[in-house]
């Protein structure tokens, strides 16, 4: 393998796993009143897998249609912002239990997707598309964020 495709994979690696530890599904979660839509809690981790793998080929596929080092560092800079956007989310909702600060953080999060698909755009039209998923679960996931809000306010 070369460096941008072990970077890529450690990187996803990475966010897969963090945010599972970040996601503990305990008692307090269990006990928030949730939507009917809300998706059964064994779908997340297969979910956010797919998601992830397909952003790593996404990043690849971004580094290597990206000519010169601006280009590149361009690249990095779009999915490191949107990585620290991602990572945030699941400690502020679960471990800080904060649904209501964690509704603002998705927004980041959702604008940190929106960059990246217009972004790797004019370096790869796969890499963006690849990125369509994620900015759909992640639409998903913030309109359920906000059903949870309003079901159990007050937080904090």
């Amino acid at each position: 393998m070369d460096t941008p495709v072990i970077v890529a994979v450690v990187a996803a690696l990475v966010l897969t796993a963090g945010g599972g530890l970040l996601t503990p599904i305990d008692g307090w979660y269990a006990a928030l009143r949730k939507p009917s839509w809300n998706p059964p809690n064994w779908a997340f981790g297969p979910a956010w897998t797919i998601i992830l793998g397909l952003w790593a080929w996404s990043g690849v596929l971004a580094w290597r249609g990206a000519s010169g080092a601006d280009a590149q560092t361009a690249v990095l800079i779009l999915y490191g912002v949107n990585a620290v956007c991602h990572f945030a989310w699941s400690p502020i909702f679960f471990k800080f239990r904060r649904p209501d600060y964690a509704l603002i953080e998705v927004v980041f999060l959702w604008g940190s997707l929106l960059a990246l698909l217009i972004g790797v755009r004019p370096f790869s039209v796969l890499a963006s598309w690849l990125i369509v998923p994620y900015f759909a679960w992640v639409s998903f996931a913030a309109c359920l964020n906000a059903a949870i809000v309003a079901r159990n306010r007050p937080f904090g």
